[in-house]
């Protein structure tokens, strides 16, 4: 028997709710998660104080943004890897270990990106 999907602003409402209560799960669970989202508030002050383009401002806010949503995507891998087993895997370590990497290029681009911008003024 086919699920029935739910459609319209239902789908959406439903989306939405569960997507909050992912952010909500990540804010209480995931140290990670809670730090890069009080350095990422930081931030976005601080780029509201910088005489800066339009652009450039909105360059950076982009960038804290991205590195929420890696952090998130990190997260989900790595709750899907434990769901799966928790008995130590070459194949569940090296999607760890990936997700850690995707992170680590994020926030290597973010000081970049920071710095670039910061060093022209």
């Amino acid at each position: 028997m086919p699920v029935k999907k739910k459609k319209g602003i239902n789908r959406l409402t439903y989306s939405i709710r569960n997507s909050w209560a992912g952010f909500i799960d990540a804010m209480l669970t995931e140290d990670a998660f809670r730090q890069l989202l009080v350095i990422n508030v930081i931030l976005l002050a601080v780029t509201f104080f910088l005489d800066i383009t339009k652009m450039e401002r909105l360059l950076l806010i982009a960038c804290s943004f991205l590195l929420l949503v890696i952090e998130l995507l990190n997260t989900a891998i790595e709750t899907v890897v434990d769901r799966i087993s928790l008995k130590w895997h070459p194949l569940s370590k090296r999607a760890k270990d990936l997700g850690g990497a995707a992170q680590l290029v994020a926030i290597v681009m973010t000081i970049v990106i920071w710095g670039t911008v910061l060093l022209e003024r």
